[in-house]
């Protein structure tokens, strides 16, 4: 049963990596503002996934399969190359040493590895990069809050039109807000004592932006939102910055990357499927995702 998994996901591999088609040029996984991620970059982490049955293995009874992996690792190429970008202008910089004591603290790099698909470097990379959204997040949770109206409706197709109506405005937005079991005004999250909101779509959304989206696929509930206002200068306690927890840190600081990969376009091989900004992912072609309105979108538009 094992070697057929294997057999099976070399083929399912083969059908992702093979061919030429790219999102503008031939050999490309995907690109980030013209930084091109080759096919053959995304290949050999694949390799490695492969050369591990067990952790394959394991992935497939939780519901994966290899076609998540390579969706994950070219996922993991997009928010890479956003936190260089970000470390870069925000003078942030990672030691070796940093990076030695994140993995040891984590019970040692031999123990990570066996957990995980990585080799070593790509490892030590992705320890890098999650060091590089802690210091993000430490930089901008404190005083970061955010305003919204949010309704709450049982469909994708309602959802899609009660975002054009919260993006256009005026009575029949108003009119959306009548039942308080369902919607809500002027909802406040604050990301010292939200922190798992300030990891989702809700903090990455511009002010005067409208957003649709399924919090579970497994349930009918879409979540629509327009945010009416963003302050960094919030009151905040400093003793509740030292309970977010590293992996919290790490989501929040992921998530600030958003308005920087829409700024900068992402653009993903059809093969892996297409990028999300809700959950900034790559995901599947077929995936039932919601939408992101701009500030300002009319609607219809």
């Amino acid at each position: 049963m094992r070697a057929g998994r294997v057999a099976a996901a070399v083929v399912v591999v083969g059908a992702l990596i093979g061919g030429c088609g790219g999102p503008d040029q031939p050999g490309a996984a995907v690109i980030i503002d013209g930084n091109v991620v080759r096919l053959e970059t995304v290949q050999s982490q694949l390799d490695t996934a492969l050369s591990r049955p067990e952790r394959l293995a394991a992935l497939t009874a939780q519901g994966g399969g290899p076609a998540d992996v390579a969706r994950s690792i070219v996922s993991r190429e997009v928010i890479h190359d956003l936190l260089q970008r970000r470390a870069a202008a925000e003078g942030i910089a990672v030691s070796e040493a940093q990076v030695d004591q994140r993995l040891a603290e984590s019970g040692g790099a031999q123990a990570a590895l066996d957990s995980s698909i990585y080799d070593l470097p790509a490892l030590r990379s992705r320890v890098r990069d999650d060091l590089i959204a802690m210091a993000l997040a430490d930089k901008s949770v404190g005083g970061l809050s955010v305003t919204a109206d949010l309704v709450a409706v049982s469909s994708r197709d309602e959802a899609m039109r009660t975002a054009q109506l919260l993006s256009a405005g005026g009575p029949a937005a108003d009119a959306l807000f009548g039942d308080p079991q369902t919607s809500a005004k002027g909802t406040v999250y604050d990301a010292v004592s939200s922190p798992e909101a300030a990891g989702t779509v809700l903090f990455g959304t511009p002010v005067g932006g409208v957003v649709a989206f399924q919090p579970d696929m497994r349930q009918s509930t879409w979540i629509v939102f327009k945010v009416t206002d963003r302050r960094t200068d919030a009151p905040f306690d400093q003793a509740a910055i030292n309970a977010i927890s590293s992996t919290q840190k790490v989501t929040i600081g992921e998530r600030l990357l958003q308005p920087d990969a829409e700024r900068l376009g992402v653009r993903v091989n059809p093969r892996y499927g297409a990028w999300d900004p809700i959950t900034l992912r790559v995901v599947s072609a077929d995936v039932q995702d919601g939408i992101i309105l701009p500030p300002g979108a009319a609607a219809g538009s």
